[in-house]
């Protein structure tokens, strides 16, 4: 249990840093390094990376080790597609049981995302976006799909963060679907907010793709359109 949660803190950190770039996609991370920076046994340090590549930040290699996942276009594609097959089920499922608490805690979440986007504070956008689409699904009561969905969400963070961080506009849409999706579900209008999810998530697949087939580093998009 220990090791657990010691590869947990660890993972933590190490994702932060690939989210926020100090770790570059293609970047080595070598286990005996980070072992010795935070203090741990090579045990938990491998199981972070374990978590990691699972949700896409990172490749272990045979023989090469573990490094941060390029950029792909084609896996930003299918992390989208699947996301918009499975966030409007959740959301129609979860909508009419959310309470109270939970549109206050959405409030909130609209509240600090709007400060961020204010400061500029890039670290903080892909962490409270995950936090609020999770709350509004978190009454469907299907676990491995939001399990799924969470992993998903992470796996784009990636990719948005260094999207929007280059396009205010895109940012101050986000915003605002993000506060009608939320006040379409607490009307009772269920059907219009996973419409308006599915569209959502629709413009940053469109969004992200081109801006992917201008970054430096990504590979080009393949499988899926």
């Amino acid at each position: 249990m220990k090791n657990r949660t010691i590869a947990g803190s660890i993972g933590t950190e190490i994702r932060r840093r690939i989210l926020d770039g100090r770790y570059p996609a293609g970047s080595q991370l070598r286990q005996d390094g980070l072992a010795a920076e935070f203090g741990a046994s090579r045990i938990p340090v491998r199981e972070a990376l374990f978590q990691l590549e699972a949700e896409g930040l990172v490749r272990i290699l045979p023989h090469r080790g573990a490094m941060v996942a390029p950029l792909s276009a084609a896996d930003a594609a299918e992390a989208l597609e699947l996301r918009a097959a499975l966030e409007p089920r959740l959301l129609a499922l979860s909508a009419p049981r959310l309470t109270d608490d939970d549109y206050a805690r959405a409030d909130a979440l609209l509240e600090e995302y709007a400060a961020a986007l204010r400061a500029g504070a890039t670290a903080r956008w892909g962490a409270l976006n995950t936090e609020l689409h999770l709350l509004l699904y978190g009454r469907a009561e299907r676990p491995r799909a939001l399990g799924l969905v969470g992993s998903l969400l992470a796996e784009c963070d990636r990719y948005t963060r260094l999207q929007l961080s280059t396009d205010s506009a895109e940012l101050e849409r986000a915003d605002r679907e993000h506060r009608e999706i939320v006040r379409l579900c607490r009307n009772g209008h269920v059907s219009a907010a996973c419409a308006l999810l599915t569209d959502h998530i629709d413009h940053v697949a469109a969004a992200l793709m081109a801006f992917l087939g201008t970054a430096p580093g990504a590979a080009p998009m393949t499988a899926i359109v």
